[in-house]
């Protein structure tokens, strides 16, 4: 578990690149046999991924949590984009497949991860944040998150959006999470931009093509600066940041929040016209 501090609106704009990969790029999530977890001052919030291969992969607390078990006082969401996995979480096992989704709740202290076909294994995504209230573990497919196409040829960024975690699908405390996907041709996201000061966000980017990448863009509004992302790397996006992208081909993303509220609809939309 790396441990990253949170950074300053004006500190963040005097920053190198290498400073800004640094502090809110995530470049490694998915290895062999392994769970890798970023624990962010930003609402607490973890960001991680599991790759089980050809062992199960178990969740184990971490000195910095200070708790008797990974869960005692947080709650996890879990996406899965790679091959078909279990996720077995107090003895109850829930098989999922690509882009499938799964809540865990506060309290649930046992929770494994394995692959059902190591030559193309699992990819669990995960997103945890602090919780003060248990609700149950529940699974969705992407048929059951009401997919909505947003965009259009035009503007090239003509998507479908899949609400998981959020008021109207699975319950939790405080996370928010889904995905979109681009179609083919269709290559930004989340533009007009915006921020969303009450509620840090974590992006996961994949399905890009090899030898492509995404160009995201984050800062303030006035502000902006980019990072280049390749395939399965996340970004950690500060409340005050917009959380934008543009790709070399067409791609998909993870979209996770925690913070003040869990209305997906709470933003602050930014003009294009307004953007520096």
């Amino acid at each position: 578990m790396h441990i990253r501090h949170e950074t300053g609106r004006k500190e963040t704009a005097q920053m190198s690149t290498e400073e800004l990969r640094e502090h809110f790029l995530i470049e490694t999530l998915f290895t062999p046999d392994t769970i890798h977890w970023v624990y962010s001052h930003y609402d607490r919030v973890l960001t991680g991924g599991a790759m089980p291969f050809e062992n199960t992969l178990t969740l184990e607390t971490h000195d910095a949590l200070k708790a008797d078990y990974f869960l005692a006082r947080r709650e996890l969401g879990i996406i899965n984009v790679g091959g078909k996995g279990t996720v077995t979480a107090e003895g109850e096992s829930f098989e999922l497949d690509k882009l499938s989704c799964l809540y865990v709740g506060k309290g649930t202290q046992q929770v494994t991860f394995s692959s059902q076909h190591p030559d193309n294994p699992a990819q669990f995504f995960l997103l945890s944040s602090p919780a003060h209230h248990t609700y149950p573990n529940r699974a969705f497919t992407k048929e059951e998150a009401s997919p909505v196409a947003l965009g259009s040829v035009e503007t090239a960024n003509q998507r479908t959006i899949y609400k998981y975690i959020h008021e109207g699908g699975i319950q939790s405390c405080q996370l928010v999470m889904g995905l979109t996907v681009l179609q083919t041709g269709s290559v930004w996201n989340t533009m007009p931009a915006h921020t969303h000061d009450r509620r840090m966000e974590a992006y996961c980017y994949f399905d890009i093509p090899e030898n492509h990448g995404v160009l995201h863009l984050m800062g303030e509004p006035t502000q902006t600066r980019h990072l280049w992302v390749a395939n399965h790397q996340a970004i950690i996006s500060p409340p005050w940041s917009i959380h934008s992208g543009c790709g070399t081909s067409s791609y998909s993303f993870i979209w996770g929040m925690a913070g003040e509220n869990k209305d997906f609809t709470d933003m602050d939309p930014i003009a294009i016209p307004t953007l520096r």
